[in-house]
């Protein structure tokens, strides 16, 4: 191989490296994921506010607009989804651990399956 053409051989492979590392990251992103935490709601997280149990404030705080939440260790996810069988298991487990299967993407996570 000629100088030259090595000369541009170099910083391109290193560029071409640099990308890969960078896309990776956003690639894994979409992958599907379980996650298992307790069921609570967006307004409260980690910490129930409403006298009462876990529960019960999850689904009064969820009957006055707030989403449903999976609180993972110090982490309080959104959960987002509009699928009604999914909204009626959320509802059963409220204040309970459970396996959420979905998308992460930031602090929200888009559902596609709730188990206990």
């Amino acid at each position: 191989m000629r100088f030259s053409t090595l000369r541009f051989a170099v910083p391109l492979s290193a560029l071409l490296w640099f990308a890969g590392l960078t896309v990776s990251p956003a690639l894994a992103a979409d992958k599907v994921q379980t996650f298992k935490g307790e069921v609570s709601d967006s307004m409260c997280g980690k910490k129930h506010m409403m006298e009462g149990d876990a529960a019960g404030c999850t689904r009064a705080c969820v009957g006055k607009g707030s989403s449903y939440a999976l609180v993972v260790g110090d982490k309080v996810y959104t959960l987002d989804t509009k699928d009604k069988a999914t909204l009626d298991e959320l509802d059963k487990l409220a204040g309970k651990q459970a396996n959420v299967k979905g998308t992460a993407n930031g602090d929200a996570i888009a559902v596609s399956s709730v188990t206990p």
